[in-house]
């Protein structure tokens, strides 16, 4: 029984395809203007297996051919993220809360404790043994310490995104930020590359004061051994490094961490086919 699962975030896009829940192909992509167009795009790249901006492919997939499948061979389709309720092709949405925790704990069973870290916002999320939310804070409020926090920095320092967590391990003197309000932070960086301050030890800093946030935020769900990390910046080793310091933990990370919210989707589509199917 093939199901799928779509995760509109606020920077890119996703979408999970199963067969019984067994992933068979997915994609990753860059969240255009219109949710309802990434939608369609999501799943046309996770049928072809097309790469796109955010796409490298970091699992390796099954060998099934997956290009003939068509929106109405999917027998449940879940949507998920910011853009969810204007998916046109599902069949139910489901908050990211939810499918982040069941898609983290697929990947890594027993998970207690997850750190999303998407976009536009960082989520803490507990769950119990089973895998159900138990409790989770969100920071909604500010652009420090997400995705497009780092973007901004990237940018700044003329480095490609995937770059700046390694060079940041390169550091040689720490650096401390006063805020990470990305606003003053981006200030704060420019005036300090003007100084000729490296830009590894300014990654490095900022990487720093992005963990410190992150952790407070963990602390107050509970962080415990079994720790995993979500969404785009956990593909940031300079991040997770910091905060696998200051946690006192190491972190599990997904095989591909962005598409953790699309697995769970897709799972719980699963779930409501069988459910549908039972019923008659």
């Amino acid at each position: 029984m093939l199901t799928a699962g779509i995760d509109i975030g606020s920077r890119s896009a996703q979408c999970v395809i199963c067969d019984d829940g067994e992933l068979i192909t997915y994609s990753n992509i860059e969240t255009g203007p219109e949710s309802a167009k990434t939608a369609y795009a999501a799943f046309d790249c996770a049928i072809h297996r097309r790469s796109e901006l955010w796409g490298e492919y970091r699992m390796e997939l099954p060998d099934v051919k997956t290009d003939h499948i068509k929106i109405e061979d999917i027998a449940y389709i879940v949507a998920t993220g910011y853009g969810r309720v204007i998916v046109p092709f599902a069949h139910a949405n489901i908050t990211e809360i939810s499918c982040h925790a069941k898609g983290a704990y697929r990947f890594v069973p027993g998970v207690a404790t997850i750190l999303d870290m998407g976009g536009q916002d960082c989520k803490g999320i507990r769950v119990d043994e089973k895998g159900n939310v138990t409790n989770f804070i969100m920071n909604d409020k500010c652009a420090g310490g997400t995705g497009r926090f780092m973007e901004i920095i990237a940018d700044i320092l003329q480095l490609p995104l995937n770059k700046i967590g390694p060079i940041s391990l390169e550091s040689t003197q720490k650096i401390p930020f006063n805020t990470i309000c990305a606003v003053f932070a981006k200030s704060e960086a420019m005036a300090l590359l003007k100084k000729g301050t490296s830009k590894a030890d300014i990654l490095a800093g900022l990487h720093d004061a992005i963990s410190s946030r992150v952790i407070a935020l963990l602390k107050r769900v509970g962080i415990e051994e079994k720790f995993v990390v979500t969404g785009g910046i956990g593909k940031n080793v300079g991040v997770l490094s910091k905060v696998e310091e200051k946690a006192g933990l190491k972190a599990s990370i997904p095989p591909e961490p962005q598409i953790a919210g699309a697995m769970g989707a897709a799972l719980f589509a699963l779930e409501r086919a069988r459910k549908k199917a039972a019923q008659g």
